[in-house]
């Protein structure tokens, strides 16, 4: 490989949440230290622990020895690259400059669109489990949160309940959906069929769509990620598609993300939503940032980190099916997210899922309760992290925890 995923930094003091922070604002209580002789291993928040694509820290270093920071244009090579990478990654064809939009945040965009689709207390569809980040909007902001649940298979692979979808659309009166593509946490990457099913059903009622598509560049195995916008001519004049660098790159720290919009109409409404409250202007190095993520060798570094994800996507799941009596996991197709259901050890071993979560950190493994992901039985671990650690962190699952 070209580049480096095997190197693990310190970023204990650079103000990373994942090692600084507890994860204990999920409504557990975490009163726990962690055994002795043992480090903490962060497997919770959704950031990497891979540095970056070298052509993000040159674009802003070199952004940066210019000392002055003020009042500055959008450069046309920010609109060039992401048109470049939608065609090339998610052969999106007609995409103009016209139809991009910046946003702060994929979850500031979201609010966005609620504001123009959505009156505050209307119902809003989501799929069960759902990112937390959804549900703590809706309720912060004033919707009222309607839950489709997803549903395992025989493979234990996640699939939409279109039936239920269909009731609740009918019976709440839903007019506005957050479609999650691909999906977190469960990882499924969702195939055109699936996709074309559920914009068919959200035309039929008059469904207009937010689609969260952030992880579309994390794609595991071969899958391919197929952009909502395309699967319908419904699709494309009624749904705002959201994107971002972040998750592909780790750049969440440097905010800075877009919307992707057809219908002009809708665009108008966005971009005048946007205005009015003064919030989202382009943030100058986060604009440098995509650009230099956007470069050709981004291209070649995110292929290289689909395989060392998927690598440890591989080596998680097997490790849990061959050690792990009771915990049930579908192997993701796209994040780095793995959500493994731990109901039927607990169940076994008389524990509580604090208990679980608990004899995790005294292991120094700092995983993440899916209470408020929709999934009270589940845990979220976060696999992006060098091979040498994950190892570690599942020796020490094992010994500690599920084998104890």
């Amino acid at each position: 490989m070209i580049y480096d995923f095997t190197t693990m930094i310190d970023r204990r003091g650079r103000d990373a949440m994942a090692v600084d922070m507890l994860p204990d604002m999920f409504h557990e209580k975490h009163d726990v230290k962690v055994r002795d002789g043992l480090d903490m291993i962060p497997m919770w928040v959704a950031d990497m622990n891979f540095a970056t694509v070298p052509t993000v820290p040159a674009a802003l270093t070199e952004r940066a020895a210019h000392p002055i920071y003020g009042y500055f244009s959008v450069r046309d090579e920010y609109y060039d690259e992401i048109i470049r990478w939608q065609k090339l990654h998610n052969q999106t064809n007609g995409l103009k400059r016209e139809h991009i939009g910046y946003e702060n945040s994929v979850l500031g965009g979201v609010a966005t669109a609620l504001r123009v689709m959505a009156d505050k207390g209307d119902p809003v569809l989501l799929h069960a489990p759902t990112y937390i980040g959804f549900t703590t909007l809706l309720k912060k902001a004033g919707y009222r949160i309607v839950l489709s649940p997803l549903v395992r298979d025989e493979d234990d692979i996640w699939r939409m309940d279109l039936e239920d979808m269909e009731r609740r659309i009918v019976e709440e009166n839903i007019k506005v959906t957050i479609f999650c593509s691909p999906h977190n946490p469960t990882g499924r990457v969702w195939e055109k069929w699936e996709a074309e099913q559920a914009m068919a059903l959200f035309e039929k009622y008059g469904v207009k769509v937010i689609a969260d598509e952030i992880w579309s560049d994390i794609l595991l195995f071969g899958h391919r990620h197929v952009p909502v916008q395309s699967v319908s001519a419904y699709a494309a004049e009624n749904t705002v598609a959201l994107y971002a660098p972040s998750k592909t790159f780790n750049l969440a720290g440097l905010i800075g993300s877009y919307h992707i919009i057809y219908n002009e109409k809708l665009k108008a409404a966005m971009d005048a939503e946007a205005d009015a409250t003064h919030y989202n202007g382009v943030n100058l190095m986060s604009m440098y940032a995509l650009i230099g993520a956007y470069k050709p060798e981004g291209y070649a570094w995110v292929r290289e980190l689909n395989e060392v994800l998927g690598d440890n996507v591989n080596y998680a799941c097997d490790y849990i099916r061959r050690r792990f009596d009771g915990v049930r996991v579908s192997r993701p197709e796209g994040t780095y997210m793995l959500f493994i259901d731990c109901e039927a050890w607990c169940r076994s071993h008389g524990k509580t899922m604090t208990e679980l979560l608990n004899a995790g950190f005294e292991a120094g493994v700092f995983w993440q309760s899916g209470r408020l992901f929709n999934g009270p039985w589940f845990i979220r671990l976060n696999l992006a992290l060098p091979k040498s650690r994950l190892e570690e962190a599942f020796a020490r699952l094992d010994r500690y925890v599920f084998n104890a």
